[in-house]
């Protein structure tokens, strides 16, 4: 397809991808939901004992009763299977008809934080993390939920576009410790993390490790000394995020952002766009990405970094949400997340700051609108 006007090519500046192999633990990179969905079918039916899922979003579509079909089937060959789901991402997409067919089949199924009376701020912390664990040896996990806006087949071409990835021995071992926390619903917040030197699991089902997450970037980007980029769907950084991006612009270190030019939450684009104004000062390159519906979460860093999981760089991910990150130095995975934030780039427009300065009065009180509600998003 033609470039947007506002874009330009990036393909000659493109750094030269790694030949060093992947880790043994990430298996592979996905960024189109069939393919993804197509290999967790076959894993949940290769399953020998357990199959464990969880999901922000379970829709009782095409790709949910898929879902529901290879699950149940795993459940009458003996398996347990395991499923949780978030009761406010999956309100009126979860239909009971759905779950009645898991549990009829022998599926153990339950909501994560349903509203209590007793307890009304609980549930405005939500699980936001989507991940499937077959016999604690594979595991998925990454942005992409079970429903049809991810599917070429289902939706057509104005599917969703995501990123996810499949992680087998010990990161898929750690990824099932997750989900056994969040199984048991007297499971309690425990204290932060530890970081490793590769490549590990960042989740913030801790109180101390939800800080950890935002402050991990904040050092990444205070680091930088060549390039960071960032591709987000939902992009509401706090001051201290806001306030590593400039610096890292105002010293040189070519910042680009990429987030949607049209976003499943408007409110959460007004709160976006208000801040563009004070990045785009500090040197800072901002795209909206054209095509599709933008969804995927990765962020790399002078091409030997990067993080890609289900964390959106808002306030919600970073401070309240429950969300499960992968951090790695793998020269691999980190070359094929900057090739994927290269192309995206190619279907993407430049905001530039002198054509942004002049947008109408009533574009900057959407974006003042946005912005006060942006801890509540």
């Amino acid at each position: 397809m033609s470039r947007p006007e506002g874009t330009r090519s990036v393909a000659a500046g493109q750094p030269r991808a790694s030949a060093a192999p992947p880790a043994a633990d990430v298996d592979r990179l996905y960024t189109e939901g069939d393919e993804l969905y197509c290999d967790m079918l076959a894993d949940i039916a290769a399953a020998r004992d357990e199959v464990c899922l969880e999901s922000y979003i379970f829709a009782d579509d095409e790709v949910g009763r898929a879902f529901a079909g290879a699950l149940t089937d795993a459940a009458a060959a003996g398996r347990r299977v395991r499923v949780l789901v978030d009761s406010l991402g999956s309100a009126g997409l979860m239909t009971e008809t759905l779950k009645r067919r898991l549990t009829d089949a022998g599926v153990e199924f339950r909501w994560f934080q349903r509203l209590r009376l007793l307890r009304p701020l609980r549930y405005n912390r939500r699980d936001h993390r989507k991940l499937l664990v077959l016999d604690g040896q594979i595991a998925y996990f990454g942005g992409f939920n079970l429903h049809r806006e991810n599917s070429r087949r289902a939706y057509g071409e104005a599917r969703w576009r995501d990123t996810h990835v499949r992680v087998t021995g010990s990161l898929a071992a750690q990824v099932r410790t997750t989900f056994e926390l969040f199984w048991d619903p007297g499971f309690e917040e425990h204290d932060g993390a530890d970081e490793g030197a590769g490549t590990f699991l960042l989740s913030t089902h801790q109180r101390v490790a939800r800080r950890q997450l935002r402050d991990l970037f904040a050092r990444q980007f205070d680091a930088a000394r060549e390039r960071i980029l960032v591709t987000t769907p939902y992009f509401v950084p706090d001051r201290i995020i806001q306030r590593g991006l400039r610096r890292a612009a105002e010293r040189g270190v070519d910042v680009r952002v990429l987030v949607p030019a049209r976003n499943d939450v408007r409110l959460v684009q007004w709160a976006a766009r208000a801040v563009y104004g004070n990045l785009l000062a500090s040197g800072i390159n901002i795209y909206e990405y054209l095509p599709r519906v933008l969804h995927a979460k990765t962020v790399v860093v002078d091409g030997d970094w990067a993080t890609v999981g289900t964390a959106n760089m808002d306030y919600r991910s970073l401070s309240m949400n429950y969300e499960l990150n992968l951090v790695c130095h793998d020269a691999a995975l980190v070359s094929r997340l900057e090739g994927h934030f290269y192309q995206d780039l190619e279907n993407a427009r430049r905001i530039l700051a002198e054509t942004w300065d002049g947008r109408s009065a009533g574009d900057r009180l959407a974006e003042l609108t946005g912005w006060l509600a942006r801890r509540w998003l």
